[in-house]
């Protein structure tokens, strides 16, 4: 069974950082495209970030570029996002995704696998 488990969400200030994690089990994800989204409250879930296999090519939304980082560790099966400068906007239940392969022409929809979410809760 294939299982993508998010850690590391939180409660923080605005202008803090953290650094969410995804664990994938069940398969190798070390050929595939996997990324990152959000959905706040009352909004429709929104793309974040994703990264190529190998790690050399990764997409940002508009409103993360520069503030947040993603990586992976293929060893580990993981992906990370680095989340620097937080602000009360950035609230959200965090989802990890994964797609099947590395399907990277459309880095923004197209995923196959899902995590259950992290909270990330920015205070003002």
């Amino acid at each position: 069974q294939v299982q993508l488990v998010e850690s590391g969400g939180g409660l923080v200030q605005a202008g803090d950082s953290l650094r969410l994690s995804c664990a994938a089990s069940g398969r190798s994800f070390s050929r595939s495209l996997m990324g990152w989204f959000r959905q706040a409250p009352g909004k429709a879930r929104e793309f974040v970030a994703a990264i190529r296999w190998s790690g050399d090519n990764t997409y940002y939304s508009d409103s993360v570029n520069g503030r947040f980082t993603i990586s992976r560790d293929n060893t580990k099966n993981t992906q990370y996002l680095q989340m620097n400068s937080l602000k009360p906007e950035d609230t959200a239940v965090y989802y990890c995704a994964a797609k099947g392969g590395d399907f990277y022409f459309n880095p923004r929809s197209g995923y196959d696998y899902w995590g259950q979410g992290t909270q990330v809760t920015v205070s003002s």
